[in-house]
């Protein structure tokens, strides 16, 4: 951990922050959905959340929950039934970045026509360009 002593000041532009390879780790696609969809503040079976996010494999969403609960964005609870029951929910801290999170995906969601848009444009030009 040596390495991380040349960031004393967290900076994001530096290749060995830890701050910089948080992001890299909160940038995956699995980590942003899972952390939006945990935003809504109830806590969630792994089963459930799998079904919600369509096209994650069980050992992907296990891994990120993993990954996450580490970074200390997520909790998880094991309740003492047989099969044992385990739910998800985002700490404190993950509630602060689950706002952001939400604001992304809604950001996201709302301007999908003018990105599609742009990119078709794009896409028109780049075609002519190799004509």
């Amino acid at each position: 951990m040596a390495h991380y002593r040349e960031c004393p000041a967290y900076d994001v532009f530096a290749p060995a922050c830890p701050a910089r390879l948080l992001l890299d780790r909160l940038a995956d696609k699995w980590a942003l959905l899972l952390i939006d969809r945990l935003s809504a503040g109830e806590r969630i079976r792994f089963n459930q959340l799998r079904r919600d996010m369509a096209g994650i494999s069980q050992k992907m969403l296990a891994q990120t929950l993993k990954r996450l609960e580490r970074d200390g964005l997520i909790e998880r609870e094991v309740h003492p039934t047989v099969p044992p029951t385990v739910e998800y929910a985002l700490t404190e801290l993950g509630a602060t970045l689950g706002d952001t999170v939400e604001r992304l995906a809604r950001w996201a969601e709302a301007n999908m026509p003018a990105i599609q848009l742009a990119q078709q444009q794009y896409d028109r030009q780049a075609a002519r360009h190799l004509d």
